[in-house]
């Protein structure tokens, strides 16, 4: 039976580093999972006096997550911290309250950055939000990608065989952790 798995990037930039991530996952599924980008530009910001009345891009959201065997986060870190939009959809899927869309999903991490220490900061900041949400998060192997710039080709895609190996065997560990939770 094959399993759906979301992938939710923290960047909305056209050619972002999340969204080349993104791109080698979906051509690198583990057989029998197929992964699936949730576009989470269109959301508006979260607002709690629209509880009960949302907005239709809130409840398409919601249902979208609810159809998920899991969720796979691909962040690059804004001030040692996630993007604003990546912390948005998380705060739509939890609400109204009692009804949290993330609870019980297992989940992953894999954050990257120009810089070296590969978005440290913010996979460290999205796991502490996932626990709260009580997304069961793969502990390890852990995912930080450094100068990603240096990693990819003149059109976006990464190229470099290390980080690819890097990639498929996280993903081989997530492929396992969702069969454990399954």
């Amino acid at each position: 039976m094959s399993k759906t798995i979301g992938i939710v990037t923290g960047s909305l930039r056209k050619n972002s580093f999340s969204g080349s991530i993104a791109d080698y996952v979906l051509s690198h599924a583990p057989e029998g999972y197929g992964f699936k980008i949730i576009d989470i530009s269109a959301l508006p910001v979260y607002n709690q006096d629209y509880d009960g009345a949302d907005p239709k891009e809130y409840t398409v959201f919601r249902d979208e997550i609810k159809t998920l065997d899991g969720v796979l986060f691909i962040t690059p870190e804004h001030n040692r911290s996630i993007p604003a939009a990546l912390k948005n959809a998380l705060d739509i899927g939890s609400r109204p309250y009692g009804q949290n869309v993330w609870d019980g999903k297992p989940g992953a991490v894999i954050s990257q950055s120009p810089g070296g220490m590969g978005g440290f900061g913010a996979n460290h900041h999205l796991r502490q939000v996932l626990a709260f949400l009580n997304v069961l998060t793969l502990a390890q192997p852990e995912a930080y990608i450094g100068s990603y710039h240096t990693l990819i080709d003149e059109n976006g895609a990464l190229n470099n065989k290390d980080t690819q190996n890097l990639i498929d065997g996280f993903l081989a560990a997530f492929a396992a952790w969702v069969e454990k939770l399954s």
